[in-house]
């Protein structure tokens, strides 16, 4: 008997243990499985980025169209300065008119208040202390005073409400039909581009190292390999989304921030007035190398977005439409040829 209960308290045990083993595979099995996809991405960014740059330049586009030279970054443009405590310098239609709303009317707002309220309550202190006012006052309501922090208030809303959301209609304002699409796709921890009207499939940006980094004249932490190249002065929509979890997709200097979530399809329309290099970073916590995950794009000239589209392997609308007319013209070409040809005997 004792043996038998020695032989069943052993497959107690050693169910018990069985129990805490997969318990434990089963809380690490997602952790395993996220890192393996993460360092398995790493590896074969760089290939992607290859693959991608050789197939987008096609060698005959490649011999005839030139990319234009990377575009040098301008010191404090588009980047944060050093003891930078404000907004960035914006430079797009909405981001002027949020910096206006938080230069020009909130921080006033803010400021009058708070010194308007200290000053009050050291007024208070000083007026109604103990020794200088015996026997308190007794008095609970003031009519005037009660309608006055009533209606002030109100109307220091309304000042705010009004430019506030025009501000919010322009920001989800839809992008114009001529706009340039843009899918821009977060990955642990790196992000894809793809221009689908102008036939560039997606390629990737890494962030680069810092000596890559001085060597290029860029900031570290911001600067990448693979900039998303937009034109200036032209509206832009991007398709934002995700592969693996949820990033954030933000430019400061441009006003642009939206959510990069996996199965769903974001849109965020701006327009940069200025050509230059733009950084940002992504603005959700997103894994380990979150910090590491930064944003460029290089605003060029129309002239000089379209040279680089066409450098790429893709192509412009102005290109679709010279084409059009030739096509065209191919049937009355051939009946020309037939009437002027000789007559077969």
């Amino acid at each position: 008997m004792g043996g038998a209960h020695g032989v069943q308290g052993i497959g107690t045990l050693m169910k018990i243990v069985k129990s805490f083993v997969l318990a434990g595979l089963l809380a690490f099995a997602p952790t395993l499985a996220v890192s393996e996809k993460a360092y398995a991405q790493d590896a074969a960014a760089p290939v992607a980025a290859a693959t991608v740059d050789s197939e987008a330049a096609p060698a005959d586009v490649a011999e005839t169209v030139a990319a234009p030279a990377r575009m040098k970054p301008t010191e404090g443009i588009g980047m944060p300065r050093p003891a930078e405590f404000g907004l960035q310098e914006q430079f797009s239609p909405t981001g002027k008119q949020a910096r206006w709303i938080h230069d020009a009317l909130l921080l006033p707002i803010i400021t009058v208040i708070s010194l308007f309220v200290l000053g009050l309550m050291l007024w208070i202190m000083v007026r109604y202390r103990r020794s200088a006012n015996p026997n308190p006052s007794k008095t609970s309501h003031n009519t005037l005073i009660e309608i006055i922090w009533t209606v002030v208030p109100v109307i220091i809303l309304l000042v705010i409400a009004v430019p506030s959301i025009s501000l919010i209609a322009e920001q989800y304002k839809p992008a114009p039909k001529d706009a340039v699409t843009v899918k821009v796709t977060g990955y642990q921890w790196y992000w894809g581009y793809e221009y689908p009207d102008q036939g560039i499939d997606e390629y990737v940006s890494n962030i680069l190292s810092p000596e890559e980094a001085l060597a290029n004249g860029e900031p570290n932490l911001l600067a990448v390999d693979n900039r998303l190249v937009l034109p200036a002065g032209r509206p832009v929509k991007l398709i934002i989304t995700a592969a693996d979890v949820i990033h954030s997709f933000a430019i400061p200097s441009l006003w642009v921030k939206m959510d990069a979530v996996p199965g769903r399809l974001n849109e965020k329309s701006f327009l940069i007035e200025k050509p230059g290099v733009y950084y940002g970073q992504c603005s959700e916590l997103c894994g380990v190398k979150h910090a590491y995950m930064p944003i460029a794009i290089e605003a060029l000239p129309p002239e000089e977005f379209d040279a680089w589209v066409r450098s790429q392997g893709g192509t412009v609308s102005g290109d679709t439409a010279e084409e059009a007319p030739a096509a065209e013209e191919t049937p009355a070409t051939a009946a020309a040829a037939d009437a002027a040809a000789p007559a077969k005997i």
